[in-house]
């Protein structure tokens, strides 16, 4: 696809940014649709029919053009996924994020990326390591990928300034978190690096974000590095996603007795591979050379007549929602029990959404609210 005209791409980010559109209903409203203009037209009458009380609204197109404003003061770039441009790695997830927000060079994002990731509170012989893997890294040609914060990220980061890394974060690509790591921030930029987000920027990071900021780490990488982690760290889940996307896992092991172990351990007694340097990275690469980074396609618009509504709509709805449950269920789970197809799971998911009835998690599983 090319780029877009001004007004598909503030409608673009406005459907983004509509409260109850998460990926999956984004991708499925503009597979259905064949328009970001077109789904928000629809927007009310899916939440109705679907089952929502209160009015779902879309941001104003003022508001859009606010953020696009003031991204562009910064001197970020605002990447839509079906831009040219877009990361090709992560833009071929299931589904990918609908849009990106990248302050500095983003060449680094063209290359092939490894993720090195761990504990904020990492020992010194973590934090050595991580910076030393980040520059062997870096040397090799990689672009190292992190998430800016305290301990591992750091100093992954910081391993990598002259060869190029990437910053993930929760915020807006203006909210640097943590405040220590301001000259870091800057550093990155001047080198050659970038950083990344989801967020709109002004935007402050807040719990709720940093899933959707781990599972861009794990996106945009091919491999991810485990340093250091506690049993139950953001680092593992950025590991589990990355498992998820068919990337490659792998972990530093480390003594028993300390805590910070515990989880790069155990990511290695569920198969992930060893890491003890740059070496082992780059043959697990190496195996990983055949994945495919497919462009995002969108199906053609539904011709008049042809969606689902009325008595069958409702009927297509109530058998989704008999399947699921406040645990989640994989999408082709509910597919293969309902007898329905893929597409009809997918809209009637997508409408349930939006009425507030059901959420997605990270690795595209569906729960009730």
């Amino acid at each position: 696809m090319t780029d877009r005209p001004a007004a598909f791409r503030r409608d673009w980010l406005r459907l983004a940014r509509t409260p109850s559109v998460g990926a999956v209903t984004f991708r499925e409203l503009l597979r259905r649709f064949g328009d970001p203009s077109l789904a928000l037209e629809a927007l009310p009458d899916l939440a109705r029919r679907a089952g929502r009380v209160s009015p779902l609204s879309a941001p104003s197109a003022a508001q859009a053009e606010d953020e696009i404003a003031a991204g562009e003061a910064l001197g970020a770039q605002l990447l839509l996924t079906c831009d040219p441009r877009f990361p090709a790695l992560l833009g071929a997830l299931d589904p990918p994020p609908p849009l990106l927000w990248i302050l500095g060079d983003r060449r680094p994002l063209e290359r092939t990326s490894a993720a090195v990731v761990g504990a904020r509170a990492a020992s010194a012989l973590g934090l050595r390591f991580a910076g030393t893997l980040a520059s062997d890294l870096g040397a090799a040609g990689l672009t190292v990928v992190s998430g800016l914060a305290r301990g591992v990220d750091g100093a992954a980061h910081r391993g990598a300034l002259q060869t190029g890394t990437a910053a993930v974060l929760a915020g807006g690509v203006d909210d640097i978190y943590p405040p220590q790591h301001a000259d870091l921030y800057r550093e990155i930029l001047a080198a050659g690096g970038c950083v990344v987000s989801e967020s709109p920027p002004g935007r402050t990071a807040s719990a709720a974000d940093f899933p959707r900021r781990n599972r861009i780490i794990a996106g945009l990488s091919r491999a991810v590095v485990v340093v250091e982690a506690e049993l139950r760290s953001g680092s593992l889940i950025t590991a589990r996603l990355a498992a998820e996307m068919g990337r490659e896992v792998l972990a530093v092991p480390g003594s028993p007795l300390d805590p910070r172990s515990r989880g790069g351990n155990d990511l290695l007694r569920q198969g992930a591979a060893v890491c003890e340097g740059a070496e082992d990275v780059l043959r697990a690469l190496a195996g990983l050379a055949g994945l495919a980074e497919p462009g995002l396609e969108f199906d053609p618009p539904a011709a008049p007549g042809t969606e689902a509504d009325g008595t069958e709509g409702d009927r297509t709805r109530d058998r989704v929602l008999d399947l699921l449950s406040p645990s989640p269920a994989p999408r082709d789970e509910i597919v293969r029990l309902s007898g329905l197809t893929t597409a009809q799971v997918n809209a009637a998911l997508a409408e349930l959404e939006l009425a507030g009835r059901v959420v997605f998690t990270a690795g595209g599983g569906a729960a009730l609210a």
